[in-house]
Order: structure tokens, then sequence, then C-alpha cells
């Protein structure tokens, strides 16, 4: 597994986009709507920064109204989302996502809860 992307919540996906794009010299990588969110990659290195807007209610307009804007979650690339969930259970680890589901981009996807991984919510992403 790498590194994969910082996905942060955010209530306007496109002037923070262009913040980063100003501010770091960052590039829009991809952008879509996709189940309820406005979503935009921005390259960032080897991995990348995935703003997340809710267009409708969901998780994520629930965490900006809970949390504010911030980082929501931190994703690792597997080419093997099967094995690591098997592995995720064997080591006590909870699911919030028991079978891979669809994700932005086009891939495949599943949660980690954050209770059993230091408070940080882990998406795991096949590549």
């Amino acid at each position: 597994m790498h590194f994969d992307h910082a996905g942060i919540a955010t209530d306007d996906a496109r002037s923070l986009a262009t913040l980063y794009a100003d501010l770091f010299g960052l590039e829009v990588a991809h952008e879509e709507e996709f189940d309820g969110l406005r979503v935009v990659f921005l390259e960032c290195g080897s991995g990348y920064f995935e703003l997340l807007e809710p267009l409708e209610e969901g998780t994520i307009a629930r965490y900006l109204e809970n949390q504010g804007s911030g980082i929501h979650h931190l994703a690792l690339a597997t080419d093997d989302l099967e094995g690591a969930l098997d592995r995720a259970r064997e080591h006590g680890v909870t699911l919030i996502d028991e079978e891979p589901r669809p994700g932005a981009w086009g891939h495949s996807v599943a949660f980690v809860h954050p209770s059993d991984t230091g408070g940080i919510l882990i998406e795991l992403v096949e590549h």
C-alpha cells in the first residue's frame, strides 16, 4: 500500500481548489459530481488532495455541520482491496464497509473505522 490522498471536507471545493492552485502551485487532476458531492482532486507530489463539497444532505454535510472544514480522511491505495479488508478483519479492525463499494474517479473503496486506527478515518482505494 501507499499514500493516495487526503480527503478534505469543504463548503466550496472550487474556491478551495483555486486557493491551493495559487498558494501551492497544485493543478486539478480530476473533477466530478459523485454520490451527492462535488469532488475535486488536486495533484500533490505522489498523492492528491481530494476536496469534498456536499451538494445534498449526507455524511460530508453532517461532518461540516459538526466539525467544520478540514481533513475528513486519509486514503491508502492498494491493488488488492479484498485482501486489505481481510487483513483488517484478521487484526480485529472495525470496518465501515464490509465489502468494496464504488468511489470517486471510478475506483472501488472501503472505509476503516477511526475507533481502531488512532482516530483517523482510513479509506482503502483499489487502483
